[in-house]
């Protein structure tokens, strides 16, 4: 153990204005409040002491109903209590935690889902830095292990499950869940594998459960409402009713040209369309920034959200394209300046 951090009067004091906002106007009704809640003598044991033994921390923190309460009381009321309630009853799946790593936190940050199911193969390697959240220590670490470090460290109280060795044909049906309750909300979908990619949709589809995808480019997100709609086709009819099992079957040119018209190749930026021709040549792989990553992080969490409490979002691409909204031709005209 390198650190016991205890500042749980101060998470105390937190509560009880959270609980009556504008009714305690000075430092010692606030501590009397928060005596009241928990006597000083009983707060050693009061809430929850967290172990996380990769930082070799000991955190002392206010029970989870407490906790939670003060951790999202400045979502309000943007979201309101009973929807973060209901948020925290639902379960989201992350496939590929490179880009849906943002996504994973966000959500989590933002109270957006109780339960994850993390799938990823790879490890945090010096070449993910430029748009993946950790530090040098964290290389050599499993993507599913960094991010589910991450998350409960935010929040403690989280239930996350990893699958260490991605999506395969061994553990889709897991990761999708079989018991009663068990089942996924929501599934984010940010991988490279071609075949986890169809694999994920079809499963997606037969138990209607939507799909979110950001592309990390022009800042397209996906949304395939198989809730919904259960015979809409896979991302909107681009891949002619190809199915896994086909994608087995196909070579490299195969796969890359399903892989274009999954992504419109025809819709890509400027600097992702020049980038294609040189992949495997002068560029050893697809070229993606943070402030794309945590972009998408953004607008999946805000499109989960509206989708798990009921809002009308519907299927489609859409684009939140930075260099064409936050450009000279769309710039206002500064107050009191001639049109």
């Amino acid at each position: 153990m390198r650190e016991v951090h205890d500042r749980i009067d101060d998470q105390l004091e937190e509560l009880v204005r959270c609980l009556r906002p504008g009714e305690l106007p000075d430092s010692r009704s606030v501590a009397a409040a928060a005596a009241d809640v928990c006597p000083e003598h009983r707060r050693r044991t009061y809430g929850t002491w967290v172990w996380y033994p990769w930082s070799g921390r000991l955190v002392h923190v206010l029970p989870a109903e407490e906790f939670r309460l003060v951790r999202t009381d400045r979502n309000r009321d943007r979201i309101t209590r009973a929807q973060q309630q209901t948020l925290l009853g639902r379960r989201i799946g992350v496939l590929g935690l490179s880009v849906g790593n943002s996504a994973a936190l966000t959500c989590a940050m933002e109270g957006v889902g109780g339960s994850f199911r993390l799938a990823d193969f790879d490890r945090f390697g010096l070449s993910n830095m430029n748009r993946l959240r950790g530090g040098v220590h964290d290389l050599g670490v499993e993507k599913t292990v960094l991010c589910a470090r991450q998350m409960v460290e935010t929040d403690p109280y989280l239930d996350v499950e990893i699958y260490r060795e991605g999506l395969t044909e061994q553990t889709i049906e897991e990761f999708f869940g079989t018991s009663p309750g068990g089942g996924l909300d929501l599934l984010v979908e940010e991988c490279d594998t071609l075949w986890a990619k169809v694999a994920a949709r079809e499963h997606a589809r037969s138990r209607r459960v939507p799909v979110l995808m950001d592309m990390n480019d022009r800042g397209m997100l996906d949304v395939e409402r198989f809730d919904q709609e259960p015979d809409r086709p896979l991302f909107h009819g681009r891949v002619d009713g190809l199915t896994a099992h086909e994608v087995r079957g196909l070579g490299p040119a195969g796969a890359l040209d399903v892989l274009l018209r999954i992504v419109d190749a025809d819709r890509l930026s400027p600097a992702m369309t020049d980038a294609l021709g040189r992949i495997g040549d002068t560029l050893s792989s697809w070229p993606q920034l943070a402030s794309g990553v945590m972009l998408g992080g953004a607008l999946v969490t805000d499109t989960a959200r509206r989708i798990l409490l009921g809002g009308p979002v519907p299927s489609g691409r859409y684009y939140v394209d930075l260099e064409q909204l936050v450009s000279a031709g769309q710039a206002a005209s500064p107050v009191g300046a001639a049109p």
